[in-house]
């Protein structure tokens, strides 16, 4: 979550909510409710805060594997990822040797999952 990361990353930088907020023109109010969880700032103010701290502008984005929030991955989008026929995603999973997923046989259909965590761990690309 946001406001884990901009606890760890203020650490990181050694920077305290007063330090962050003459950094950033951030009021002191605004931070306290970003570092509680309350709110989450608006992409700009993320950019903001992270340059402020030495920080790449996009390491608040939602790209983190934690952030993830679709819980199956279809079949033949993993299989563009990978650059891959879903044919080959399809029989992977069938046989069991994609670690990131499974696949069911109920009343003669296969079914399907691939998680989406477990899909970037693998591949090492993010969803």
């Amino acid at each position: 979550m946001f406001n884990e990361m901009l606890k760890t990353a203020m650490e990181d930088a050694g920077m305290n909510a007063t330090a962050l907020s003459a950094a950033t023109g951030i009021g002191k109010s605004s931070l306290s409710q970003y570092l509680s969880g309350k709110v989450i700032p608006p992409e700009g103010k993320k950019k903001q805060i992270a340059l402020a701290m030495g920080l790449e502008a996009d390491y608040f984005k939602n790209k983190h594997p934690i952030e993830i929030k679709i819980s199956n991955l279809a079949v033949e989008t993993a299989a563009k990822l990978m650059g891959k026929p879903a044919r080959f995603v399809y029989q992977g999973l069938r046989e069991g040797v994609l670690p990131f997923g499974y696949a069911v046989k109920m009343k003669g259909r296969w079914s399907y999952y691939i998680s989406p965590v477990k899909f970037t761990e693998y591949t090492g690309i993010s969803i």
